[in-house]
């Protein structure tokens, strides 16, 4: 060992990944997917194909990157209106990466009601760790914190025991 390696007791503890959701993986891929479409515009069609034909689709929910890419494709015009009152520039100078991932959580804050606001938008800011700039979680979670009392002022005005029993807990997904 030289001097400037540090001992087995000096190095950090090896812990081991938690293993992605089948939704997290859906989510990534829409993610994926959004880059594309702003990025090399190609069409939202051969995007989803191209994201189906991936070696790794076989770990992602199917049925909620389905529902969630024709959602973004479709309603995207009226997603961005939802987040553009939130957002300190317009909509379209937002990276890419960020830009995709405020629409997928302002998507499943609209759509996905099953989900609780605060699991939609955790799972953008996790999105936002893995893909977007340093400090982008932080700016991910401060826009959808101000889009989720508008599509989910119930729930997010419920107290938290209310909000527990209210939230019908999906079966686990394998």
């Amino acid at each position: 060992m030289t001097a400037s390696e540090p001992s087995q007791s000096q190095q950090a503890p090896q812990t081991k990944a938690k293993p992605k959701s089948a939704r997290r993986w859906a989510r990534e891929f829409a993610l994926q997917g959004l880059y594309e479409f702003y990025v090399a515009r190609h069409d939202p069609v051969s995007i989803r194909l191209r994201a189906e034909s991936d070696e790794d689709f076989k770990r992602c929910d199917k049925t909620f990157f389905r529902e969630m890419w024709q959602g973004l494709t479709e309603d995207r015009e009226a997603l961005v209106v939802i987040a553009q009152p939130h957002v300190d520039r317009p909509f379209a100078q937002i990276s890419p990466i960020e830009r995709g991932i405020i629409l997928i959580g302002t998507w499943e804050l609209k759509s996905r009601l099953d989900i609780p606001y605060r699991v939609a938008i955790n799972e953008s800011v996790e999105l936002a760790k893995s893909f977007g700039g340093t400090d982008g979680h932080k700016w991910v979670n401060g826009v959808l914190d101000k889009v989720a009392p508008i599509l989910r002022a119930d729930e997010v005005a419920a107290p938290k025991a209310a909000r527990e029993v209210a939230t019908p807990k999906p079966a686990r997904r394998q």
